[in-house]
C-alpha cells in the first residue's frame, strides 16, 4: 500500500476494521463508496438508487405520507415522470429538500423552510435511515461474513466550516439511523468535503506526477456553491491547506435556474410558479430530462450543435393548465414544444462560467506559480466549462484536469482518507488559513 499516499491521523487502538465506506451526505445530492482495504486500489461506488440506475449519487430529498413516515426518498422522491396527460393535474406532496442546511451558518430566516411539524434532525435522520439501508444491504450482499459495526467503518464528509456542535448532531443522526450502534462508537469518523476532494484528486491523478512543493487548485462545482481550495504537496505525501479558500454561489443548479427562467419567459412566470407549488416532481422531472438531452451534451462548439426541442406535454404537462392569453395561444400553435437554438442554451451556462473563471483568477493570483487545476462536479459533464478553463488558464497552468468519476469525488476521498485510518498508516493533511463561520445556530 505505500504507492497510496496515507493521511495520518493521531495514533490509537484500532479495531478490526475491513470494509471502509466513504459517505457524502450532501445538500442537495448524496453518495456513498466503498472497498476491502486488501485491496485498497479497487474502489467502487454505489450506482443503483430508488427507481434509477447508473448515477453515481442520487438527490438528498424526502416526501412523508400524512404522518410523517417516509414514502420515497432520493431520486424518486423529487423527480416522478407525469403519469397522465390529463390537462388538469391534481396538487402533489411537496418533497422535503435542503434539511441540511439547517446545521450550517446561515441566518435563521434564510435557512429553507420545512413543512410544519417536521424537525430537520429528523429530516436528516430518516435520509440517513434510508441511505444506512442501502449502504447495509449493498455492503453484506459483498461481505456476508463481516459484522456491520465490528468491521466496517464509515467515513463521513462535512462542509469545512461545521464546529463541534454541528459534528455531534451528525453523529447522533448516524446514530439513530443504524449507521453506528453506540453513539461514540469508533467506526464513524468524519472529514470535511475539501480534504476528501483534495485527497481524491492526487490519489486518482498520479499519472501528473505532482512533485513536493506543488501547489495545486480544487473546483469543487457543487449543485448550489464553487468552492475553491489550494494545496500544497509537501514531503511524505502530506498536503499543506495553503490559502483561504473561497467560493461563490455559482454552481451547477443555476445553469438550471436559467433554464427555467427561460421556460418561464417564454410561457409566463405564473404558469412556472403554479407548477413549483403544486407539482414540483413533474418540474424537476423536466429539469432532470434536460441534464442528458442538453445540459450534459453542450460543448460550446457551434458547428456541432443541434437544436433541442423541450416537450411540455410529455415532460411537465401540469404547465398546460396554468398557461393563459398570447402564451397559451402561441404554444398551441406550436404543440407545446419550446425549442432550444445554440444562443439560447449558452446563454444557460455563461453567467456562471464567467464567474466560475473570475473565482480561478482571483485564487491564481493570490497563489503565485501552480502546477495543476483539478475541477471537479457536475458541472464538468458538460466539456464548455472545462474548455473555457483550459483556454484561459493554459498558458499559465501546466494541468487542468477532471478526475475520473468526479462526480463521486468527495465519497471516494472519503474512502482513500478511511483506509488509512484502518491502516494505521502515516500521513497528514495540514490545515491552513480556513473559512471559520460563526456558531452554529441550530
Amino acid at each position: 500500500m505505500s504507492d497510496l499516499p496515507f493521511w495520518s491521523l493521531p495514533d490509537r487502538a484500532k479495531k478490526d476494521f475491513r470494509i471502509v465506506v466513504g459517505i457524502d451526505f450532501g445538500t442537495t445530492f448524496s453518495s456513498y463508496a466503498f472497498a476491502d482495504k486488501e485491496n485498497p486500489n479497487q474502489i467502487e461506488s454505489q450506482d443503483t438508487w430508488p427507481e434509477e440506475k447508473g448515477p453515481l449519487r442520487t438527490n438528498t430529498a424526502l416526501q412523508y405520507d400524512n404522518e410523517w413516515k417516509v414514502i420515497k426518498w432520493g431520486y424518486a422522491a423529487l423527480a416522478e415522470r407525469p403519469r397522465t396527460k390529463k390537462l388538469f393535474a391534481q396538487p402533489e406532496n411537496r418533497p422535503v429538500e435542503l434539511f441540511k442546511l439547517h446545521l450550517g451558518n446561515m441566518p435563521q430566516d434564510r435557512k429553507p423552510r420545512l413543512p410544519m411539524g417536521l424537525d430537520y434532525r429528523k429530516a436528516i435522520t430518516d435520509y440517513l435511515t434510508k441511505l444506512n439501508e442501502s449502504i447495509k444491504e449493498t455492503i453484506q450482499a459483498r461481505w456476508p461474513n463481516f459484522d456491520y459495526h465490528s468491521h466496517v467503518i464509515k467515513i463521513m464528509t462535512v462542509p469545512a466550516e461545521y464546529d463541534e456542535k454541528a459534528r455531534h448532531i451528525m453523529r447522533m443522526c448516524a446514530f439513530e439511523a443504524g449507521i453506528i450502534n453506540t453513539l461514540n462508537s469508533e467506526s464513524l469518523e468524519f472529514t470535511t468535503e475539501p480534504e476528501a476532494a483534495a485527497i481524491y484528486c492526487v490519489s486518482a491523478l498520479k499519472e501528473h506526477n505532482l512533485n513536493p512543493g506543488s501547489t495545486f487548485l480544487v473546483v469543487y462545482c457543487g449543485e448550489d456553491t464553487v468552492d475553491l481550495t489550494t494545496w500544497t504537496l509537501l514531503a511524505d505525501n502530506k498536503l499543506s491547506e495553503i490559502i483561504e479558500r473561497t467560493g461563490d454561489f455559482c454552481g451547477s443548479a443555476y445553469v438550471d435556474r436559467e433554464f427555467i427562467k427561460y421556460i418561464a419567459s417564454v410561457i409566463g412566470n405564473s404558469a412556472v410558479r403554479n407548477v413549483e407549488e403544486k407539482h414540483n416532481t413533474q418540474l424537476q422531472y423536466m429539469i432532470q430530462q434536460f441534464h442528458p438531452a442538453v445540459k450534459f451534451g453542450f460543448n460550446g462548439e457551434r458547428a456541432e450543435f443541434m437544436t433541442k426541442e423541450v416537450d411540455i406535454e410529455k415532460l411537465c404537462p401540469a404547465l398546460m393548465q396554468y398557461v393563459q392569453g398570447e402564451e397559451k395561444e402561441r404554444m398551441e400553435d406550436s404543440e407545446w414544444i419550446i425549442e432550444l437554438d445554440y444562443e439560447t442554451v449558452k446563454s444557460f451556462f455563461d453567467p456562471v462560467v464567467e464567474r466560475i473563471l473570475r473565482l480561478i483568477r482571483n485564487q491564481l493570483c493570490k497563489t503565485g506559480a501552480t502546477s495543476a487545476i483539478f475541477l471537479i462536479g457536475e458541472l464538468l459533464e458538460s466539456m464548455y466549462l472545462l474548455r473555457r478553463v483550459r483556454s484561459e488558464f493554459s498558458s499559465e497552468v501546466g494541468t487542468i484536469a477532471v478526475p475520473p468519476r468526479h462526480i463521486a469525488a468527495v465519497s471516494r476521498g472519503a474512502v482513500y482518507y478511511g483506509l488509512h485510518i484502518s491502516a494505521a498508516t502515516s500521513l497528514d493533511v495540514t490545515a491552513g488559513p480556513s473559512l471559520a463561520g460563526p456558531s452554529l445556530d441550530v
